[in-house]
């Protein structure tokens, strides 16, 4: 039986299922962001006292099928932008219609409606996430950057990343404290 969990968006969180899953005794095939699969059937009880324990770290069950279609949305992108070095092959809207096997114009229409921002905004708000990310680990220039995040140049990454932010990533280099966004924030972003 799957079972699908809001706000799941990191490594951290599949950590906090499965320890949660096992301290109720439920034999799990896998764990991964936005879903684990259990062994069997759950009772009512058995999702209630599930749900219980997870919304003590954010997280929750779902199983109203639009929210979890959301979810599976912001899931697919987090997991594409900040889990995967692989550039997707199509465009964003054939990759995401693939994927969760659903109609495009369906899912961009519910997801603007349920977040008020589009798919679009929200891939290029986790996009320059991810570039202030690796601009702070200072291990890659921002033409290794730009490349590893699929710009076509440092100027296109440059001025996406200043429609964004405010900032050139040269300044937002040079702002030590700047503070990152978390994952679950990055929604929240305005994008002109």
């Amino acid at each position: 039986m799957k079972i699908y969990i809001k706000n799941m968006v990191c490594i951290r969180c599949q950590i906090v299922v499965k320890s949660v899953l096992d301290k109720l005794g439920l034999q799990h095939v896998y764990v991964k962001i936005g879903e684990a699969k259990i062994i069997g059937k759950l009772s009512a009880n058995q999702i209630k006292e599930l749900d219980v324990e997870l919304r003590k770290s954010g997280l929750l069950v779902m199983d109203d099928k639009r929210s979890i279609l959301i979810e599976s949305i912001k899931n697919a992108i987090i997991a594409l932008v900040h889990y995967t070095d692989d550039q997707i092959k199509v465009n964003l809207s054939n990759y995401l219609s693939q994927k969760l096997n659903h109609n495009y114009t369906y899912m961009a229409n519910l997801f603007s409606e349920v977040n008020g921002i589009t798919i679009e905004k929200f891939y290029l708000a986790h996009k320059i996430e991810r570039v202030k990310e690796l601009i702070v680990y200072d291990e890659l220039n921002l033409s290794e950057i730009a490349y590893k995040m699929h710009y076509s140049s440092v100027a296109h990454l440059s001025n996406q990343f200043k429609k964004i932010t405010g900032l050139t990533p040269s300044s937002f280099k040079i702002m030590k404290n700047k503070r990152r966004d978390t994952l679950e924030d990055v929604n929240d972003v305005n994008i002109s």
